[in-house]
């Protein structure tokens, strides 16, 4: 992994003197924490492959280059695919699938069932070829000993970054996937498209402004106050157009919700959305997703019971650069019942499997999720959502790939399915727009999220 040597040394500092004056109480005993960087990644993934050898070890030679992408900063110019020539080891279909039920989730056993003309699963040969920068890693190591969650898992006490690279709970696990390691800045123009049975599609375009401290590699992301500002602006449907919305996540749920405010230009006024998220309708998607689906799962904790259940090799979307890519057309990629298979890449992968139960006494639409966390970037990537009958109703998937601007692996299109009425949702596409994502070089700060820099923004 390659090393920005100022911003080493201003982290070895700052950690130091945090280290000192700490007194965190941790689960994970020194003997633990010293596998990381050893047996284990920096952000805690076993290094070694699998027995079987259908699991690479991990190399993460790639931190700010994708071999066969020339990529120029901060230009907005599209993913490129390097893969593409690849063929896949394997394909699943729905004469085959029952084979290797141990490696599915039940969400995408049923897309089989439901489709079994035209669903399949590209499986690839296994990559982890991409890593995190230093400051990531340093991070990570010295949470491991000094994170803690506290106000009974509302909040936690560390670094913002991947705060509990060996987790013992399931909320550790969930902290793990809201505070993966990401871009600081963003600047993206997306389109969501809602695809009904019949092919027909109901079109969206946003544009997000995203603001994250924690992932300043120039400060220290001490886990106090807002932990990652969003401005949306509105530009499809028509109806829509020029609707704007800012909002600012804390690191506590206990003591600050989420605060949002949205500016209508039909009324040109701002008004505050309490309340906003869970399981309110979003905007867009024709019933096919909820506030809290986006990333799939965001915002507070407080309505679940969060388990562990602890690792499986599944069948996950990693790699995933050419359904992102700009030589994807939407008329390709957006077929009836799910995206076109052949767009898509899945790869073997230890996952951590998270389980959130409904908390008596609290409502959501949704009674139990399973979210499938990738140990090597705690990103989360599948989602099976069961409803009040406890019946599977819905999967998603999220399609992971590395980006130079950020040194990350960042998020790319979202596919939200829902299992009954048999229409899905791409949500995040930015394959046909004039540019794609541009991160960590915008000045942004966070008087720029604001009601009164909402109303400004408006006239």
């Amino acid at each position: 992994m390659k090393t920005n040597k100022k911003n080493m040394a201003l982290t070895l500092s700052l950690l130091a003197g945090l280290t000192a004056s700490c007194t965190a109480f941790s689960k994970v005993t020194p003997e633990e924490a010293a596998q990381l960087g050893k047996n284990l990644t920096c952000l805690g993934a076993e290094r070694a492959g699998n027995a079987a050898g259908s699991i690479p070890a991990f190399t993460g030679e790639y931190v700010d280059q994708v071999p066969g992408w020339n990529h120029t900063l901060y230009s907005g110019d599209q993913p490129v695919d390097p893969f593409k020539d690849e063929v896949p080891v394997l394909v699943l279909t729905s004469s085959n699938y029952k084979e290797h039920a141990a490696n599915l989730t039940e969400g995408q056993k049923v897309l089989f069932e439901k489709y079994p003309d035209s669903y399949k699963m590209n499986i690839y040969a296994g990559k982890r070829i991409f890593g995190v920068p230093d400051y990531v890693c340093q991070h990570a190591q010295w949470n491991a000993l000094n994170a803690e969650l506290v106000n009974d898992g509302m909040g936690i006490k560390g670094l913002g970054q991947v705060p509990f690279p060996i987790p013992k709970s399931g909320l550790e696990l969930l902290w793990n996937h809201m505070l993966i390691a990401g871009p600081w800045t963003q600047d993206i123009t997306r389109s969501n498209a809602s695809v009904l049975p019949n092919g027909s599609i109901g079109w969206g375009k946003t544009r997000l402004r995203g603001l994250s401290p924690a992932n300043n590699p120039n400060e220290l992301p001490v886990s106090e106050g807002v932990r990652a500002f969003s401005w949306n602006f509105t530009m499809q449907p028509q109806r829509d157009a020029g609707v704007s919305t800012v909002s600012q996540d804390y690191y506590d749920w206990s003591k600050q919700g989420r605060l949002a405010w949205s500016y209508n230009p039909g009324t040109r006024r701002v008004r505050q959305l309490p309340g906003f998220g869970f399981d309110q309708p979003m905007i867009g998607t024709n019933g096919t997703m909820v506030v809290d689906d986006d990333r799939l799962f965001n915002g507070s904790p407080e309505r679940y019971e969060w388990k562990n259940l602890g690792k499986k090799e599944i069948y996950i979307p990693v790699n995933a650069f050419r359904v992102n890519s700009g030589a994807v057309k939407y008329s390709d990629l957006l077929t009836p019942s799910h995206p076109d298979p052949d767009y898509l890449r899945f790869e073997l992968r230890r996952v951590w499997v998270l389980e959130a139960n409904l908390k008596e006494g609290y409502r959501h639409l949704y009674s139990k999720r399973v979210i499938y966390l990738d140990e090597d970037t705690w990103a989360g990537t599948l989602a099976d959502n069961y409803d009040a009958r406890g019946k599977i109703w819905k999967h998603a998937m999220m399609n992971y790939f590395q980006h130079p601007d950020a040194k990350l692996a960042i998020s790319g299109v979202q596919f939200f399915y829902d299992l009954s009425s048999r229409q899905y949702t791409a949500y995040g596409l930015t394959n046909e727009e004039r540019k794609g994502p541009i991160m960590n070089n915008l000045k942004l700060t966070a008087d720029m999220y604001t009601p009164d820099a909402l109303r400004a923004s408006g006239r």
